[in-house]
């Protein structure tokens, strides 16, 4: 029995995103709203980034302007060696059958981060995909964005360009600088034109990692928190260093390893490690692209 019928696994390849309700049951939905929501607390005792990975690099990552009584936790990197509940959600869940269903049945972790736009906060992502932060042999890669909150057209929703998966990949250098985004150029047409993922808590947007997308700040007053997994085909080996790393990383969550390594044909520019949340690279090269 798949957790996807063959008419959404035919709608995913065709447009290279698909949102599904009840990507976890109501009782981890709400373990997993309770833990972020005691993140956000302890954030209130703190004025910059903090915690730590296995890096080095912060866990929690706040926005500019952060304080006590106004927080603004927008990162948490790889919560699945913090959270039990996460952790079940990553590998156990209808969410994990989904993936399978997509690129299984062999499937591996390859990272995890919590994404929040706390309400009036303004952190926007810019245009890009996700293959050229994360090159792999083949791109049998899925990136599935787990609803913790109501998505609505309000809250700053992932915002994405239908059947761009099946396009170029498009660079994140511009000047010779590693900038984190498509250019200006390249992100405008495909803005004018973008379909929101919305749905309600629970929900999940299973997304290609070739797939063009961006995001706009929270302008509303109800917060906007994904819960993100990227998982690959198990042939497929990252070709670049993970830029959250986790005790997780590599993990089989579905399937059995098979020993073999799949190649397809594609070029794609390395891209730069992160000193910081993928965030910042795109604020601290603004008019570059």
């Amino acid at each position: 029995m798949t957790a996807l019928a063959e008419d959404q696994i035919d709608q995913f390849w065709a447009d290279g995103f698909l949102t599904v309700p009840n990507a976890v049951s109501p009782g981890l939905l709400e373990r997993l709203q309770h833990e972020f929501n005691g993140w956000v607390e302890q954030s209130r005792s703190h004025r910059a980034p903090y915690g730590q990975i296995i890096d080095g690099r912060p866990r929690f990552d706040v926005e500019e302007g952060h304080r006590a009584t106004k927080p603004a936790l927008r990162r948490v990197a790889a919560p699945t060696e913090v959270s039990d509940a996460y952790f079940e959600a990553m590998a156990n869940s209808a969410m994990t059958e989904m993936v399978a269903d997509l690129i299984g049945p062999n499937v591996k972790l390859h990272h995890t981060k919590v994404n929040s736009k706390l309400p009036l906060t303004s952190t926007a992502v810019k245009w890009h995909q996700d293959f050229a932060f994360t090159p792999h042999s083949n791109d049998s890669v899925v990136t599935a964005l787990l609803m913790v909150d109501e998505v609505t057209s309000e809250n700053g929703p992932l915002e994405v360009m239908p059947g761009s998966h099946r396009g170029p990949i498009f660079s994140l250098w511009h000047n010779q600088v590693f900038t984190g985004a498509m250019s200006d150029a390249e992100a405008a047409p495909m803005q004018r034109e973008a379909v929101t993922c919305t749905g309600p808590a629970g929900s999940v947007c299973l997304m290609h990692t070739r797939l063009a997308h961006g995001s706009a700040p929270n302008r509303s007053s109800a917060p906007r928190t994904l819960f993100i997994c990227v998982y690959s085909e198990g042939d497929s080996v990252p070709l670049s260093p993970n830029p959250v790393p986790c005790t997780h990383s590599g993990i089989l969550v579905s399937g059995k390893s098979t020993g073999r390594i799949r190649s397809q044909e594609f070029e794609v520019e390395l891209p730069e490690y992160p000193t910081g949340a993928s965030f910042h690279v795109q604020q601290e090269h603004p008019g570059e692209r």
